[in-house]
């Protein structure tokens, strides 16, 4: 019989149960880690972004530990980890398509050498600072900039509060402005990024 991750217990300890479920979740991060970073890996063809996504999916089975079933975890952890890595795929080509279609908009403005130069500093210094935003905050501006999602969308793909979305959005924007204050004249160019 399955049992949630709270109420494993190591045999013979009658420990409080914070830390049983801390000890049962180490093991379960131990013992399956290494593996789901290289079936992420092979989805991303990126390390860094294959940790992110193996820690993000035990992140989440942490905060819902009280729900997780620890039987039998392997086809829900593949199962996520391959969501995870096909959410991120998906960020990619809207940001990708996006980026793509705004400089298209911006080309079309003139083909001055100078502006082209110009242009392509600004892209630079827009992608630094998105990538810049600390991990939470990029995500949620990515879903609702390039994914174009409402922030009640966002809450609930997330599981948290349209609050913390609006929060994390005010901060992601302030951040942008502040690092692309120098950019302002060619930042009207693509403003609706900003809005």
């Amino acid at each position: 019989m399955s049992q949630p991750l709270h109420s494993m217990r190591p045999e013979g300890h009658l420990d409080r149960p914070e830390a049983n479920t801390s000890t049962s979740f180490d093991g379960l991060v131990r013992t399956h880690y290494g593996r789901l970073c290289n079936f992420a890996m092979r989805l991303v063809r990126s390390r860094e972004t294959a940790e992110d996504i193996v820690q993000d999916v035990f992140a989440r089975i942490w905060q819902r530990r009280d729900q997780f079933d620890i039987h039998d975890p392997l086809p829900y952890l593949y199962q996520a980890v391959r969501n995870r890595a096909i959410m991120h795929a998906r960020r990619r080509q809207v940001f990708e398509h996006w980026w793509e279609g705004a400089a298209r908009d911006v080309e079309a403005r003139g083909p001055d050498a100078a502006a082209q130069v110009e242009r392509a500093d600004l892209a630079q210094a827009v992608r630094t600072a998105v990538g810049a935003l600390p991990d939470r905050c990029r995500l949620i501006f990515t879903m609702s900039r390039e994914q174009d999602l409402s922030y009640a969308e966002i809450a609930r793909l997330l599981g948290i509060s349209v609050k913390t979305v609006e929060t994390q959005m005010g901060r992601a924007l302030k951040s942008l402005r502040t690092r692309l204050a120098g950019y302002l004249a060619m930042a009207v160019a693509i403003l609706p990024l900003f809005r």
